[in-house]
């Protein structure tokens, strides 16, 4: 393997753990990013550390303070709202596109998605807090399966981001509805395979503003 695949290998690893890191809140919002400690945590240099870390600031999880270095990007009930808005726009106007164009293939895999989060819901729902990463993981599968079938790898790619730093939001806020969100989950899913988009994103609308609401009125973002 060449020097520079081995880099790009290293540079793309570093990538990922602090991507995810920032994302499910394992780095604080508005924490410092000193490269000298990054670099020992996630193995890579002080120069790839700061080209992903520029990286990230496009994506809107870090802020590039100039010379005072890199911060991750903070959190607020306003930007909470913005992001679920985003969200909101481009999922509902994927969904009619993907119900419509979703074969049986398809159908399987929004069947096997859904299955997991279940899985998961319940035993949330029974107090078993210890897999809130996984539940999460398997949030944004489930939603992501309902409109990969849209026919636009651009529109999938600027959801994913998207959906992402809405995610960050729950983890930073805890934020777990219960068997409401999972019942709204279960619509979604009896949506998809009866092609009601219509429906879908009413009920997406519903899932997604009482979110929101849940998590002002708890409190948990300044």
């Amino acid at each position: 393997m060449s020097v520079e695949l081995v880099a790009t290998s290293i540079g793309d690893r570093a990538y990922e753990r602090l991507r995810a890191d920032i994302i499910f809140g394992r780095l604080a919002p508005a924490a410092w990013l000193r490269l000298d400690r990054l670099a020992a945590e996630y193995g890579a240099s002080v120069s790839t550390l700061r080209e992903i870390l520029n990286r990230l600031s496009s994506e809107g999880l870090v802020i590039a303070q100039g010379q005072r270095g890199f911060q991750v990007a903070p959190v607020s009930g306003a930007g909470f709202e913005d992001v679920a808005s985003m969200r909101l726009l481009l999922e509902t106007y994927a969904i009619p596109m993907s119900f419509a164009q979703g074969d049986l293939e398809w159908e399987g895999r929004v069947v096997a998605a859904h299955h997991k989060l279940a899985v998961m819901e319940r035993r949330m729902q029974a107090g078993e807090r210890g897999e809130t990463e996984v539940w999460k993981r398997y949030d944004r599968e489930f939603h992501q399966v309902l409109i990969e079938a849209c026919g636009s790898q651009t529109l999938l790619d600027l959801y994913g981001g998207v959906f992402d730093q809405y995610l960050r939001y729950q983890m930073v806020a805890v934020v777990f509805r219960g068997r409401i969100a999972a019942e709204e989950h279960r619509m979604l899913l009896e949506c998809a395979l009866a092609r009601d988009a219509g429906r879908a994103c009413e009920v997406l609308t519903a899932h997604v503003d009482g979110c929101v609401a849940h998590t002002l009125k708890s409190g948990a973002l300044p």
